[in-house]
């Protein structure tokens, strides 16, 4: 056995839909969105930029308020992915943040970690559950090839009292309708 196949073939696959699955049956891409906005948020206050041998300090004195975002903006993502019945709550939270970051942080991370946050928020607020699927009824017999379809049979109730049809819209459809049509 190589050093190469690690995996048994075909794990790679069903590891793949696994994540899949889990990933349809909550707001994923929310949490990544509002994960993603608060890396900005809190790396940009404490950060060092290097242009040549000039360094460039964007620490301000709202660094901690920066790093209080950011952190809750993470922990807003990371529960979007684990607690999903907390997402208006999440979505909400994370939209606030993102609009308090942009007078505490640098214009909420330059304005990146804001729209990826104000993005998020907006998805976990969107987000709804899907339906279960319902098993699907067997397929009835399909009818005989070339054959014409069989009219139904002509109830009593179309016979008006003097034997003629009780036909209100001029056509005489086999179902009985009289051309009324059913919204359902």
């Amino acid at each position: 056995m190589s050093a190469e196949t690690s995996a048994a073939p075909g794990q790679f696959a069903q590891r793949r839909q696994q994540f899949r699955a889990w990933r349809g049956t909550r707001p994923f891409w929310a949490g990544l969105f509002v994960l993603l906005g608060g890396f900005p948020i809190m790396y940009f206050p404490y950060a060092h930029l290097k242009l040549g041998n000039l360094t460039l300090a964007m620490s301000t004195t709202a660094g901690a308020g920066s790093l209080i975002i950011g952190v809750l903006l993470v922990v807003l993502g990371i529960s979007l992915w684990f607690q999903k019945h907390v997402r208006v709550f999440a979505g909400v939270a994370a939209i606030l943040l993102a609009l308090v970051s942009i007078p505490v942080s640098n214009f909420g991370g330059f304005v990146v970690g804001f729209l990826f946050a104000l993005i998020g928020g907006a998805l976990a607020v969107a987000w709804a559950p899907g339906a279960e699927p319902q098993p699907e009824p067997p397929a009835e017999a399909a009818p005989a090839e070339g054959g014409a379809p069989e009219a139904a049979p002509l109830l009593d109730k179309d016979l008006g009292g003097a034997g003629e049809l009780n036909d209100l819209s001029g056509t005489s459809p086999a179902n009985g309708a009289n051309g009324r049509h059913s919204a359902g």
